[in-house]
């Protein structure tokens, strides 16, 4: 699994689509283990890749004086 070129939707993607799979209750031990394996591969790939999209938003929230700007980020509020 070449994760490193996987666009975080993607992998998302990917991730829910092994939690379907497991949910559905279909599968042996061993389809269960490798799909929760892949699993557990998608969901660090997915929290690396928004890691590294928080630095990014660290950076650009610099002030003048290279002081950090704390922003929280609250997805619920949407209003």
């Amino acid at each position: 699994m070449a994760t490193k070129t996987v666009s975080f939707e993607e992998a998302l993607k990917k991730l829910e689509e092994s939690v379907n799979k497991l949910e559905e209750g279909s599968l042996g031990l061993e389809d269960s283990l490798k799909t929760f394996e892949e699993g557990i591969q998608w969901s660090r790939h997915c929290h690396n890749r928004l890691a590294e999209a928080e630095k990014r938003v660290e950076i650009l929230l610099k002030t003048d004086k290279e002081e950090l700007v704390q922003v929280a980020f609250d997805l619920d509020d949407e209003d």
